[in-house]
Parts: C-alpha cells; structure tokens; sequence
C-alpha cells in the first residue's frame, strides 16, 4: 500500500532533476555559469532556493554534469562519423552538417558548450573528447593524403574554426537564417583552410 507515494515522490524527483537541467541549460547559455545564480535558477525551476541542494551541491556542480554530458554525446557523434567509410569531402560535410545542426536544433546545448568549453575541458577525458576525436579524423586523413596540414592539432582547429567563428557570429544576431543554409559554404571553407588534395581517394 506504501510503493504508490513513494513512486510518484521518485517520479516528481526525476521530474525536478530534469527540470532543473533544462533551466541550467538554458540560463547557462544566455548568462554563463557565473552570471546565473541559484536564485535565477530556482525561480526558472518554480521551487525554493534550498530544494536545489537536495539535487545538487552548487551550480557549478550542475554546470560540469551538463557539459560532460552534452560534450561527450558530440564526442561520440564525432567518432562515430569518424568511423563511417565516406570520402573525405562527404565526412567533412558531415561533420559541418553535425555542427549546424546541433546549432538550429539546440542553441541552448551548442551556446552552452560553446562558451563554457575553457573551464571544462580540462576535466574531459580522452575517450569522450570531441576535440581528441576530431583530431583523430585529421591524422588518418593526413595520412592517407587526403589534407596537406601534418599537424592534427592545428588541423582540428583550423576546421574547427570555419564553422564555429560563423556561429559566434550567429549567436551576436550576425548572419540570418538557420546555420544548416551555410553548411556548404563552411564544409568548402574547412577544405580549403585544410588544404584538401582533391586527387585523393
């Protein structure tokens, strides 16, 4: 006679934990970590200030479980696009396809990891790195000839950048329309910047 209340208590848990991550992502996205406080995060959740600590120890707390999650789902995408056997032009824009995406489908997720990558990253592991995994991809196609640049770091970022300036520039109100619109022009940007060798298999 007791498992109902207590399963709708677990149900309203879960509920408010999820509520309260949404809200945190949302927040996060719009005025950073340190911008937010739990007050602005209690009212967006609709509770008290203190029924947040029966979820989490701090807002920052929720800051890292949100970016490791957030961060290692793109980690994997990344890998598994890496994984796929396609032409280095097809996984390129793939690749941009994946990025512009995630931009008009989730701001809040692509702003969120965005601008809050420098005091996360140092506590992302290898194997769910979105950068390690990019990475990876420049080195075997380097090593394949498909991309004159040797260095897979200065790869990664130089392909990086041809999509992800655009999108600062898209999150400061600077280009118009969805970021799907421009994939071609940043896959044909992030070849160029890569020096692609189109000669090759």
């Amino acid at each position: 006679m007791t498992s109902a209340p207590q399963t709708t208590r677990t149900r309203n848990g879960v509920s408010t934990r999820a509520s309260i991550e949404k809200q945190a992502l949302r927040l996060f996205a719009q005025k950073g970590v340190e911008g937010t406080t739990i007050r602005d995060l209690a009212m967006a959740v609709g509770v008290a200030d203190a029924a947040l600590y029966r979820y989490f120890t701090s807002k920052e707390e929720i800051a890292a479980e949100l970016f490791a999650a957030h961060y290692g789902e793109l980690a994997r995408s990344i890998e598994e696009i890496g994984a796929r056997v396609l032409p280095f032009t097809d996984m390129v824009t793939a690749l941009v396809d994946l990025l512009c995406g995630l931009f008009d489908d989730a701001p809040d997720v692509f702003s969120f990891i965005l601008i809050n990558q420098h005091a996360h990253l140092r506590y992302v592991h290898d194997e769910a790195n979105a950068v390690e995994a990019l990475r990876a991809i420049m080195r075997q196609a380097h090593a394949i000839g498909a991309i004159e640049i040797e260095d897979c770091d200065l790869a990664a970022a130089m392909a990086l950048g041809a999509v992800l300036q655009p999108c600062v520039f898209k999150l400061y109100g600077r280009l118009p329309g969805p970021m799907r619109s421009r994939a071609p022009e940043l896959a044909s940007a992030a070849l160029r910047a890569l020096r692609f060798r189109s000669s090759s298999t």
